[in-house]
């Protein structure tokens, strides 16, 4: 596949690890304006408060999201705790055609299959918590109305998740929200400039 001006980044790590509190201060950040993209997803889980669609993911049917997998109109996909979420291919390829750097949030199987795709242009980054303990009182927090069976299988799913992260370019510890956020930032900095 050839080179596209873009660069992706891809941002993995377990629910709960504040990844989309990091994507959203570095899209919001000075340096960063105008030059990022984030990749908005396709999800057929039902929006959570405050989310929008077309701004925060593309929200639809189930059936519809299996109709654009046979179009293959989907880069990526997978199934998370019984809904799915996949990445929009016209969406991406018309951002790297802009020389943007675009940010996606997804999982490990999603990254490998972009990273086999774009392999010139990827970077991949995980956020790990600061311990399994502190990511169980993050999605016990968050998911305060979400069934005990639900939370053990996203915190059993966590421990594999920080078992792959070895495969990604880049590992950060996310103790410290605004730490993080900057170490987050001057990886994509460098990276843009290379």
């Amino acid at each position: 596949m050839k080179k596209h001006p873009g660069k992706i980044f891809v941002i993995s790590g377990p629910s709960g690890s504040g990844k989309t509190t990091l994507v959203k201060a570095v899209l919001g950040d000075t340096l960063l304006k105008g030059k990022m993209a984030r990749s908005v997803s396709f999800t057929t889980r039902p929006p959570r408060s405050g989310e929008k669609d077309t701004r925060d993911y593309f929200f639809i049917s189930e059936q519809e999201f299996k109709k654009k997998l046979r179009e293959k109109k989907i880069l990526e996909w997978t199934n998370y705790l019984g809904y799915y979420y996949g990445t929009p291919q016209d969406f991406v390829e018309k951002q790297l055609r802009k020389s943007r750097g675009m940010i996606f949030c997804i999982d490990f199987k999603g990254t490998m299959r972009i990273r086999r795709i774009f392999p010139r242009d990827t970077v991949t980054i995980f956020i790990l918590p600061s311990s399994i303990e502190e990511l169980s009182k993050r999605i016990h927090k968050r998911c305060s109305k979400t069934k005990e069976e639900e939370i053990q299988k996203r915190l059993r799913l966590a421990e594999r998740e920080v078992a792959l992260s070895k495969k990604y370019d880049y590992r950060l510890v996310n103790e410290d929200l605004d730490k993080t956020i900057g170490e987050l930032k001057g990886i994509i900095l460098q990276e843009l400039s290379n």
